[in-house]
């Protein structure tokens, strides 16, 4: 197991975290940029020294503040994946791999090679980095990663030097390497649903603290705050909620319209609904179905990804919705088309504000 504990200051950021990870787990630290995710990997590796904090791993102290105690990175047993891998240009793939490996050179080859082939990359294995692709250098470092037999594997934004057309496959064969792996793996990304592909446990830093931890599901199914509604990807609205009628809450929002939660809630609310809960419906038609939200918009933006299409929308306050492109098409949306947003009270969410 993993357990890392660190206080310190960075600038203007108080780093504040304590976590765990069990063997042959993945947990993924997800947040914006300078929360503090990277500073994690960098006191687990020993690259920074926390003026509070202490790591273990597999029961033996890595460092222990209060105890004077502080391995260097090179006695601590971790297979680290840079965030644009940092492989050596003038040494091949190979080469790259078998750096941290001890041994006779033909040995060193033997175990670096199995290893680009367990990857698919047997092949390549004489080739310099310049001449790899992007899921190619990755491969190639989470290889070198292994080949230490590390008792932890860190990860920094491991898909974020990809492009979008090669970061789906790679993010396949990369979790296939973590679910494979016994070592506990921390991984950081500013990327939810990476971080949901990836990590058995979702943790969400923000400001160097973790605000709630959990699966991906339990996060965007009960988030506890607005941020961790709107990181998770939802829509999140701003008003005042008070009991309504049957047990409902109905919330009056912050520059006009009303909608109803079955969420219990009184006050100054945060409201949230994920944008593939929000149907879209001509201006002028009659209502109908179940959904109890209906909001006035007007669609600002279309974006098409595959067979769907996301509808940046105006209205009270500004809205997200995504819908199939045949649905688009059939209500011939178009950028100033008028339209109502429509959403079930089960699928919206209420945290205090």
């Amino acid at each position: 197991m993993l357990r890392v504990e660190a206080r310190h200051r960075l600038g203007d950021l108080e780093l504040d975290l304590e976590l765990t990870v069990d063997r042959g787990e993945c947990l993924a630290l997800a947040g914006p940029s300078g929360a503090g995710k990277t500073s994690v990997l960098r006191v687990a590796a020993g690259l920074l020294c926390p003026e509070r904090g202490r790591v273990e791993a597999d029961g033996e102290t890595w460092l222990d503040t209060e105890r004077g105690i502080d391995l260097p990175p090179e006695r601590r047993r971790c297979g680290y994946v840079f965030q644009h891998y940092a492989l050596f240009p003038h040494l091949s793939a190979w080469q790259n791999v078998a750096y941290p490996v001890r041994g006779m050179k033909p040995e060193r080859r033997a175990r670096a090679v199995g290893l680009l082939e367990r990857f698919g990359l047997a092949d390549r294995a004489n080739a310099r980095p310049h001449t790899l692709s992007g899921g190619e250098r990755q491969r190639v470092a989470v290889a070198r990663a292994l080949a230490r037999e590390p008792e932890v594997l860190l990860l920094d934004e491991p898909l974020s030097a990809l492009d979008a057309r090669t970061r789906a496959a790679a993010a396949r064969e990369l979790g296939g390497v973590l679910r494979e792996s016994e070592a506990p793996a921390l991984l950081v990304t500013h990327d939810f649903a990476e971080a949901a592909q990836l990590g058995d446990r979702v943790g969400i830093v923000d400001q160097g603290r973790i605000v709630q931890l959990g699966t991906a599901s339990e996060l965007a199914a009960a988030p506890r705050s607005a941020f961790v509604a709107d990181f998770t990807g939802a829509v999140v609205l701003t008003g005042v909620a008070r009991p309504g009628p049957h047990g409902v809450t109905r919330v009056e929002l912050d520059g006009g319209g009303t909608v109803t939660s079955t969420d219990a809630a009184e006050g100054a609310v945060a409201v949230s609904v994920y944008p593939w809960e929000i149907a879209i419906e001509p201006a002028d038609e009659e209502p109908h179905g179940s959904a109890e939200n209906r909001l006035a918009a007007e669609v600002l933006s279309i974006t098409v990804v595959g067979s769907r299409a996301r509808l940046g929308l105006a209205g009270p306050q500004p809205l997200v919705a995504e819908i199939t492109l045949a649905s688009a098409e059939r209500l011939g949306l178009d950028a100033g088309v008028r339209v109502t947003a429509t959403w079930k009270a089960a699928a919206t969410r209420l945290v205090a504000a």
